[in-house]
């Protein structure tokens, strides 16, 4: 196992980086090539909404599980065997020719994803001090918005092309070298675990007691409204832009990578500057903005420029907000509750972008994206309400993380100076 006192710090947020470019990138493209999966399969808007909604509840079970898990054999376990499950599942992509089998594929990636998702955060949580994690927050959730810019793009060419299974052997690839790097490099962090059995009664006595604490309740609903309203916004964008709109399928894969671009310019600068001034409201601001442009959006956009530089605006704002909010709930707890509360949060937020992404495919056809759009607005407004009143501001020293006195999570002095100055 590596030793976390001569592991490159750069070299961990890269394999973490790595695999959220590949679990992101194969959950993200099933919005874009939807519609090739409509023609392909002869599926109405339900069923298609019914994939996101598999792996969404799926994930949510999984991070359930593997969260407290990770509390008892640490990190490093969970994410190893998470990658390696998810870069055999995307490769079984090849073979669903069917509906069923798709769906059998999603629900399995779920499975992995949920133990990747708490995972990378509370690893974060554990090897970084809490003054840094915005900062390496920031980077290794880049990987989602390069996905955007580079692996969307190059996956609705191939999915339109090809076929819709073909994206998912693409991102195969770099979830297995995820899984070598972590196995090579990333070492188990110097965190306290809980040495006690996990028992399913002893499993429901640890979300019994995170549970009693109010700010971990916030937290967890915050993450329930950003996954609804993103999945009632998101999933059926592109099929309104193709048919509505008349945004062609090329168009919509330029424009996730215009979004990508922005959620990585902004998300490092979002988690340094919430190093410096504080996660609230930077996390506040973000979702109301986000909010005003998803009620716009609908009633702006008739064309492709002017979606472009909403798409821009919004994954941009989005970007400056997620590793704030990541950082503000792992230091909420002690580290042998981190991982719990991370799934758990997680798994609430799946279950939200799924039940999101069903209210979506039940109101679109009836109602129109607008209904979408509204919906996902209102979610928004509701979350920054939440965190505004609800979740305390930690001080960058966080009463949570141990002292540093030569260590800081795993990591030497010196190196920790040296990454704060990069």
């Amino acid at each position: 196992m590596p030793d976390s006192k001569t592991s490159n710090p750069y070299l961990i947020l890269f394999a973490l980086w790595l695999m959220m470019f590949s679990a992101s990138s194969q959950l993200i493209i099933m919005v874009p090539i939807l519609p090739e999966i409509a023609a392909s399969l002869d599926v109405n808007a339900f069923w298609q909404g019914m994939l996101l909604t598999a792996y969404a509840l799926s994930l949510g079970v999984s991070a359930l599980i593997t969260g407290p898990a990770s509390d008892r054999i640490g990190r490093r376990l969970i994410l190893l065997y998470g990658t390696t499950l998810m870069a055999v599942t995307l490769v079984l992509h090849t073979v669903a020719e069917s509906y069923i089998l798709l769906f059998s594929m999603r629900l399995l990636a779920g499975v992995g994803g949920g133990m990747l998702t708490s995972g990378s955060v509370a690893y974060v949580g554990d090897y970084f001090p809490y003054e840094q994690r915005g900062w390496a927050n920031g980077w290794v959730m880049s990987g989602t918005a390069f996905g955007q810019v580079a692996g969307i793009p190059i996956g609705k060419v191939l999915a339109t092309g090809f076929g819709y299974r073909w994206p998912f052997l693409m991102f195969a690839v770099p979830m297995a070298l995820s899984a070598v790097l972590i196995w090579r490099y990333v070492p188990q962090p110097d965190a306290e675990l809980d040495e006690k059995r996990l028992t399913p009664s002893r499993l429901v006595e640890k979300y019994r007691d995170v549970l009693q604490g109010t700010d971990a309740v916030n937290a967890v609903l915050s993450y329930l409204l950003m996954f609804s309203g993103f999945g009632l916004f998101t999933s059926f964008l592109p099929s309104w832009l193709e048919s509505t709109v008349g945004v062609s399928s090329y168009e919509i894969a330029l424009l996730f990578a215009i979004g990508g671009t922005a959620n990585i310019l902004a998300a490092p600068v979002g988690g340094r500057i919430s190093d410096e001034i504080g996660r609230k409201p930077i996390v506040v601001w973000a979702s109301l903005a986000i909010g005003l442009l998803m009620a716009v959006a609908p009633l702006y956009i008739s064309g492709f420029m002017i979606a472009a530089v909403l798409f821009f605006l919004a994954m941009a704002l989005i970007g400056i907000r997620v590793s704030p909010l990541q950082s503000l709930i792992t230091a909420l707890v002690p580290d042998r509750q981190r991982g719990l509360l991370m799934g758990l949060a997680m798994s609430v937020g799946q279950a939200g972008f799924g039940f999101g992404s069903f209210v979506a495919s039940a109101t679109y056809g009836a109602y129109g994206y607008l209904s979408n759009a509204t919906g996902g607005a209102i979610a928004m407004v509701a979350m920054a309400a939440l965190v505004h009143w609800g979740l305390p501001e930690p001080s960058l020293t966080s009463p949570s993380d141990p002292p540093t006195d030569g260590h800081a999570s795993g990591r030497p002095s010196s190196e920790s100076a040296s990454v704060a100055e990069a």
